[in-house]
């Protein structure tokens, strides 16, 4: 009986029988066409490599140029991005099977590394190993962000300000952490055209420049947010970019309320007597320092309702009590001249206390919450 055999179609050889799947594997060019082993070594390159490979590198912030753009790599040195671009680079033939390699990296001076790669695997059943050297040379340059903010270019421009008064430190702390944390989180995303490129204190408030509109926006919104207040934004022509379309710098005004929590204020048209704000974001909210009752602003009052400091929690003075009269007054000795006075009692005072906090103003002597433990 004959035996059907296949043929080598360049020496005659017999090759051995194949499976249909390795016949029919899409990821063999030229499968179909069976080599013997002899002459199928001859052709077999186990590892293409690029005779030299080019890495732009940010010298300021290690981004390198990856297709047309710059990409954070996380690199800690110029070793580690020549490996991972080399990594990338190198493609092992389809029929290789079980691959092992490792990348031997030597600093020819300060921008060429010759990476010594090792590579072994399975081809045929047999054993096969390779050896390739790829030098890569660093061409250090400065990247698009860094330029920018090299060069103090902003997009917008926050300013934190107040209705008749000037912000408080924490007020304009608290703007420089939402703008660094504004910054970060977009970072975080891979936005590389987030950052903060000044900030600026001035007489009566805090100015933030920042690369983006959105970053100036957010920061703006998430002051509102936290202190209330209100927002205006306006447009400034300041350019043409090279598609001849207008650019636009975007100013956001932030005026935030005259009052802040822990402020005493005397309310016009009101003999309610003082409150103490507990908050400013939509309508002022606080409390009575004459009955501890719960204050709330109109709708149309919002959160400057008209009205006159009187001082604020860090005014206080102690005071020491001398008696509670009734469920309406008691009696404590004024700081300053030391004479026994009776002042309205609010519900939060507490009768076994030997002192309270109290706020002696053109309004009277009124007895405080006592935050000392909060």
């Amino acid at each position: 009986m004959s035996e059907s055999r296949a043929f080598c179609p360049r020496c005659g050889d017999a090759v051995p029988e194949r499976s249909a799947s390795d016949a029919n594997d899409p990821l063999r060019p030229g499968a179909e066409v069976e080599l013997c082993d002899s002459c199928y070594f001859e052709d077999f390159d186990f590892v293409d490599a690029p005779d030299r490979i080019d890495v732009r590198v940010c010298s300021r912030c290690g981004a390198v140029y990856r297709g047309n753009r710059w990409v954070d790599v996380g690199a800690e040195d110029y070793t580690d991005i020549a490996i991972e671009e080399v990594s990338q680079a190198l493609a092992v033939h389809v029929d290789v099977e079980d691959v092992a390699w490792q990348i031997d990296p030597e600093q020819v001076d300060q921008n060429t590394i010759r990476m010594h790669c090792y590579f072994t695997g399975v081809v045929r059943g047999t054993p096969v190993d390779e050896q390739v050297t790829v030098p890569v040379k660093i061409a250090r340059q400065t990247c698009t962000r860094c330029g920018r903010i090299a060069g103090d270019y902003y997009a917008s421009i926050v300013q934190i300000r107040a209705e008749d008064r000037t912000p408080t430190s924490d007020e304009m702390d608290r703007a420089k952490e939402i703008a660094n944390q504004t910054v970060a989180d977009m970072e975080a995303t891979g936005d590389r055209n987030a950052f903060v490129t000044e900030v600026g204190e001035t007489d009566d408030g805090l100015n933030i420049k920042v690369s983006t509109n959105k970053i100036g926006k957010k920061i703006s919104n998430k002051m509102i947010e936290e202190f209330g207040g209100t927002v205006n934004d306006a447009e400034t022509l300041v350019t043409e970019d090279e598609d001849g379309n207008e650019v636009y710098r975007v100013t956001f005004a932030v005026r935030l309320p005259p009052y802040t929590p822990g402020d005493i204020i005397d309310l016009a048209d009101d003999d309610g007597g003082p409150v103490l704000v507990r908050s400013a974001r939509g309508n002022l909210k606080g409390i009575r320092v004459t009955t501890g009752e719960r204050y709330e602003a109109s709708y149309e009052e919002g959160n400057s309702p008209a009205a006159r400091k009187l001082g604020d929690l860090e005014d206080a003075a102690e005071a020491t009590v001398v008696t509670v009269e009734d469920d309406n007054a008691v009696q404590v000795l004024d700081p300053e001249t030391f004479q026994a006075k009776t002042v309205a009692r609010p519900d939060y005072f507490d009768p076994d206390a030997e002192t309270v906090p109290v706020l002696k103003s053109r309004a009277g002597l009124h007895i405080l919450p006592d935050e000392r433990d909060d």
